[in-house]
C-alpha cells in the first residue's frame, strides 16, 4: 500500500487547490458568459528609445503570450499582434543624445527588441512598427474621418517657444525646478524625483534642453479630442457593463470619469511623427498616444487581408495587454476614438498589471537599473523558461511585487529543478533502465491509481479557470500542481522497491507516471513553450491538443521513448553574485554621476587678500566625544600647533568618535568662535563629498607637524 504520511503536505495542497477551484467557478460564469468566434490579442506596443527590460515582461509580455498560446492549445481562431512605439519626443531626445537621426534610433532598438522578443519565445502572430507606411496611412485615414465628421476640437492656447532652436518645446524639452520637492531637472510633464505629474508652465526656472535657453510663451493652434463629449458612454461601458475587470484597471477608470473628462491635445509641434493631414497644419504631426494604438490596427492590416473581421465583427473578443501607466489611454482615450470613429468593436477586458521593481528599487532605464532582456538571453543560454517562469510566478497583477536574484535562483533550484525536472527525469530514466524506453502497458489500477488520475481533470478546470480570468500567476501553480501530483505519486508508490517482487505493478506504475508527463507538456506550453517542446521531444510525440489533458493514453504501451535529459540545472551562488555585483557597479555609477551633475556652481570671485585672512592649518585630533541629546555633532578636542582646543562638527553620522582620534584634518582655525549646543566652537573642520554623498575628511598624504598651513 502507498505510504501517504511522507507527503501529507502535497495532499493538503492538492485539496486546497480544489477549493480554490470551485471557489473561482462561481467567478467563472461571470466572466465567460459571452461566447465568441474568434480573439484579438494586443500587448502594448514597447517605445522604441531602447531595449525591453524585465518590468515590461511581467507586467504586458508574458502575461500575453501566455493567453496566447493558451487559446491555440484550445483551437480558437486568435492572432496576436504587437510591435515598436517609433514617435514621440523621447526617441527625437535620444536622437539628439547619440548624434544620429531619429529613423536611426528606432530601427536599432527596434530590431533588438524584435529579436529579444523571438528568442524568449514570444509568439506573436505579427511584430510590427508605426513607422511603417501602412501604419503611416491607418492613422492619417483615422485622424482625417474623425476631423471630417467634426470630432475634434480646434484651440489656440500659449506653449513654450525656444527662441534660439526657433522651435516649440514638448514637454520633454523643457526643463526646471519642480515646485513641489525642488528638484532642478524636473521636466515639464512630471518630476521623475517626486513623481508628481507637472505642466510646463509650472516650473520655475524653465529651460530649454535643447539650447539651455529661456523659453518664451507664442501661441499655437492643436486639435483636441473632447473625452468630456463621451463620458456618459465611458461610464455606461465601463462601470456599469465590465464590473469583472481587475479592480486596479476599475478603481483607476472610475477616479478619471469621477473627476470629470477634459479635451486633450492629438497633435504636437514637432518634427518626428505623422503629420496632421489637414491644411494649415504644416510643423505639426500627431501626438504619440493618438497614432500608437492605432498601431493595433495597422499591424493587423498588415498581417490578414481579413483585418477587419478582428476588428469590426461584435463576435471577436479583444483583450488588451498593458500595464498599469497605459490603463487611461487603453480605457478612456482610445475606446473614445473608436466611439468617435465608428464601426469598430471595443476591448471585452484590459487586464493591466502593476509595476516590477528591481532588487527593492524602481526600475529605471535612465538609471540603466533593470535587467534587460537580451543581456539576459546572452548571459543565461538556455534559461528563456526559466525567467519566463520566475517573472510569471512573481508576477505583480494586484500589486507592485519585487524581483530579486535569489528569489530567481531559488525558484530554479527548488521548484523548476526540484519538482518538475525530478519528476520528469525519475519517470523517464527509470522507463529507460527497466524497459529500455519502450512504454509499459498498464495493468490493472489500484485505487490509488484511479485517484491520482481523477486529480487531472480538476487540475485542467483550474487552468481554464485562472487563465481565461487572467489570473496567471495562480494558473500556474495550478500547473505545477501535476509535476507535485506525479511525484507525490512515484515516491507513495515507489516502483523502485517492487521491480523484483512485482514486476508487473511496476508496468503500471510507470505507465501511469509517463501519461502524467505527457499531459505536463500540454499544460506548460503556454508558460513555458521551450521545456514542453524538449519534454514533446524526449517522448517521441507530436504536441498534443488541449483537450487531451486528462487522457492515460497519450503514450500507447510500446511507444518508444527518447534519451532522457534534464530539464532544468542549479543555479549556483557564483552566477547570482555576479548578477549583484553588475547591479552594484550600476548603483555606483549613479551616485558617481549623481555626484558629478551636483557640483556647486563656482562663488563670487573673492581677492587674494581675501583668502589670505583665512587661516588653514593642519591638526591632530586629540579627542573625541558625542555631544548629548544629537545625531550628527561631535566634540573634538585638537591640537592646533599653537593651542589646544575645541571645535564642533556634524561628522557622527559618517564617522565614530574612536576613528577620529589621532587623525590629522584641515581646519579653518580663525572662523569666530561660535557656541553649538553649550560647546564654544573655535574653528570648522574642512571635509568634501565622495560619488555615494558620503562626507569625508581631507587630510594630508604624509603626517606633518600640528600646526602646519595650508596655502
Amino acid at each position: 500500500m502507498p505510504n501517504r504520511n511522507r507527503t501529507t503536505d502535497v495532499s493538503c495542497m492538492l485539496d486546497r487547490q480544489r477549493q480554490r477551484i470551485h471557489f473561482n467557478e462561481n467567478e467563472r460564469v461571470i466572466h465567460t458568459m459571452k461566447q465568441f468566434k474568434r480573439y484579438l490579442v494586443t500587448s502594448a506596443l514597447p517605445y522604441a528609445n531602447g531595449p525591453v527590460h524585465i518590468g515590461h515582461l511581467a507586467g504586458v509580455y508574458i502575461p500575453s503570450d501566455i493567453y496566447t498560446r493558451y487559446l491555440r492549445l484550445r483551437g480558437a481562431d486568435v492572432i496576436s499582434v504587437c510591435g515598436s512605439d517609433e514617435h514621440g519626443v523621447p526617441i527625437t531626445i535620444k536622437a539628439r543624445q547619440e548624434g544620429v537621426s531619429p529613423q536611426d534610433i528606432v530601427d536599432k532598438y527596434h530590431n533588438i527588441i524584435k529579436e529579444s522578443f523571438r528568442r524568449l519565445g514570444m509568439s506573436f502572430d505579427i511584430y510590427s512598427r508605426t513607422t511603417s507606411p501602412v501604419h503611416h496611412k491607418t492613422a492619417s485615414d483615422f485622424f482625417r474621418t474623425l476631423y471630417e465628421k467634426g470630432e475634434f476640437i480646434e484651440q489656440t492656447s500659449e506653449q513654450y517657444y525656444d527662441p534660439e532652436a526657433k522651435q516649440f518645446l514638448a514637454d520633454r524639452y523643457i526643463v526646471g525646478t519642480c515646485p513641489h520637492c525642488q528638484n532642478e531637472r524636473a521636466y515639464g510633464d512630471q518630476c521623475e524625483k517626486c513623481g508628481s505629474t507637472l505642466n510646463p508652465t509650472d516650473l520655475i526656472n524653465p529651460k530649454s534642453a535643447i539650447t539651455g535657453a529661456t523659453p518664451v510663451l507664442r501661441e499655437t493652434k492643436h486639435w483636441f479630442l473632447p473625452l468630456d463629449k463621451h463620458e456618459a458612454f465611458l461610464r455606461k461601458w465601463i462601470l456599469e457593463e465590465h464590473k469583472e475587470w481587475k479592480s486596479n484597471v476599475y478603481g483607476q477608470c472610475k477616479s478619471w470619469l469621477d473627476l470629470g473628462l477634459q479635451p486633450r491635445a492629438v497633435s504636437r509641434d514637432l518634427d518626428w511623427g505623422i503629420p496632421v493631414p489637414v491644411e494649415g497644419a504644416e510643423g505639426k504631426v500627431l501626438y504619440v498616444w493618438f497614432d500608437a494604438p492605432i498601431g493595433y490596427i495597422s499591424a493587423t492590416k498588415e498581417l490578414t487581408p481579413d483585418w477587419e473581421k478582428y476588428w469590426k465583427d461584435e463576435e471577436t473578443k479583444m483583450v488588451h495587454f498593458i500595464g498599469k501607466d497605459n490603463i487611461v489611454f487603453h480605457c478612456i482615450v482610445f475606446p473614445s476614438m473608436l466611439q468617435a470613429h465608428g464601426g469598430y468593436i471595443l476591448p471585452e477586458n484590459v487586464p493591466a498589471n502593476e509595476f516590477l521593481n528591481l532588487e527593492g528599487d524602481k526600475i529605471s532605464t535612465s538609471r540603466n537599473w533593470a535587467v534587460w532582456l537580451h543581456e539576459y538571453l546572452d548571459e543565461f543560454p538556455g534559461k528563456e523558461d526559466v525567467l519566463r517562469y520566475v517573472l510569471c510566478a512573481n508576477a505583480p497583477e494586484t500589486k507592485d511585487n519585487d524581483f530579486t536574484w535569489k528569489d530567481f535562483q531559488a525558484r530554479n533550484n527548488n521548484e523548476l529543478v526540484a519538482i518538475l525536472g525530478n519528476f520528469v527525469n525519475r519517470a523517464l530514466v527509470l522507463t529507460q533502465k527497466y524497459y529500455d524506453g519502450e512504454v509499459p502497458a498498464a495493468g490493472e489500477l489500484t485505487d490509488y491509481d484511479r485517484e491520482t488520475i481523477a486529480e487531472i481533470p480538476a487540475i485542467k478546470k483550474g487552468l481554464e479557470d485562472n487563465i481565461e480570468n487572467y489570473r496567471f500567476r495562480e494558473a500556474l501553480k495550478v500547473a505545477m500542481n501535476l509535476a507535485r501530483l506525479g511525484n507525490k505519486y512515484l515516491a507513495d508508490s515507489e516502483p523502485w522497491k517492487l521491480a523484483k517482487s512485482d514486476p508487473e505493478r511496476v508496468k503500471t506504475i510507470l505507465n501511469v507516471a509517463l501519461q502524467i508527463t505527457a499531459n505536463i507538456a500540454i499544460v506548460i506550453e503556454p508558460f513555458m513553450p521551450f521545456t514542453s517542446e524538449k519534454l514533446l521531444k524526449m517522448l517521441q510525440i507530436a504536441k498534443p491538443g488541449w483537450d487531451s489533458i486528462g487522457s492515460m493514453e497519450l503514450l500507447p504501451a510500446g511507444h518508444k521513448i527518447g534519451k532522457p535529459e534534464l530539464l532544468f540545472e542549479k543555479i549556483e551562488d557564483s552566477v547570482i553574485e555576479a548578477q549583484l555585483e553588475k547591479l552594484a557597479a550600476t548603483k555606483r555609477a549613479n551616485l558617481a554621476a549623481e555626484a558629478g551633475k551636483q557640483v556647486t556652481p563656482q562663488k563670487e570671485n573673492i581677492s587674494f587678500d581675501d583668502f589670505g585672512k583665512m587661516d588653514i592649518r593642519v591638526v591632530t585630533i586629540k579627542a573625541a566625544e558625542k555631544i548629548a541629546k544629537t545625531k550628527k555633532l561631535l566634540k573634538l578636542t585638537i591640537d592646533t600647533g599653537i593651542d589646544t582646543r575645541t571645535i564642533v562638527s556634524g561628522i557622527a553620522e559618517y564617522y565614530t568618535p574612536e576613528e577620529l582620534v589621532g587623525r590629522q584634518v584641515l581646519v579653518l582655525i580663525n572662523l569666530e568662535p561660535r557656541e553649538l549646543k553649550g560647546v564654544l566652537s573655535q574653528g570648522m573642520i574642512l571635509m568634501g563629498q565622495d560619488a555615494t554623498g558620503k562626507m569625508v575628511l581631507l587630510t594630508p598624504s604624509d603626517k606633518v607637524g600640528s600646526g602646519t598651513i595650508v596655502g
